[in-house]
């Protein structure tokens, strides 16, 4: 039997990577607001930022004047999405999809961070 470079392959982390306007707002919003940490950064100004909690990871990276997409860019799972939510609606943020328990077994919702990135938010529903 043949065997293919895929049998073998594997994956290791992959990290969103988010365009931000000012990386002081988006650190103030990710490390301050929602408990992340800065495991590396670089650049005179900071142009580039790696932020982490618990087993997520997100990439920053300053990207001045662009324009946020109008589609969801990540995919955050977390244990309390109701908590989750109300630190969201508490720093004033759009909720672009409300939060609600759906079909395919998730209590979701979709927000904007402070550069319009689309974050949509899950958590299992209990069965």
């Amino acid at each position: 039997m043949n065997h293919s470079p895929h049998d073998t392959l594997r994956f290791g982390r992959i990290a969103a990577m988010l365009p931000i306007n000012d990386m002081a707002r988006a650190h103030d919003f990710y490390v301050g607001a929602l408990g992340f940490a800065k495991t590396f950064e670089n650049g005179t100004p900071v142009g580039f930022m790696i932020l982490r909690r618990d087993d997520a990871e997100l990439h920053l990276t300053l990207q001045p004047g662009h324009k946020a997409a109008p589609f969801n860019v990540a995919h955050m799972m977390v244990d309390d999405v109701d908590a989750l939510h109300e630190i969201i609606r508490a720093r004033g943020l759009r909720i672009v999809k409300g939060l609600r328990d759906n079909d395919y077994g998730l209590r979701a919702f979709v927000f904007e961070d402070p550069d319009g990135n689309r974050i949509d938010v899950g958590q299992p529903l209990k069965r």
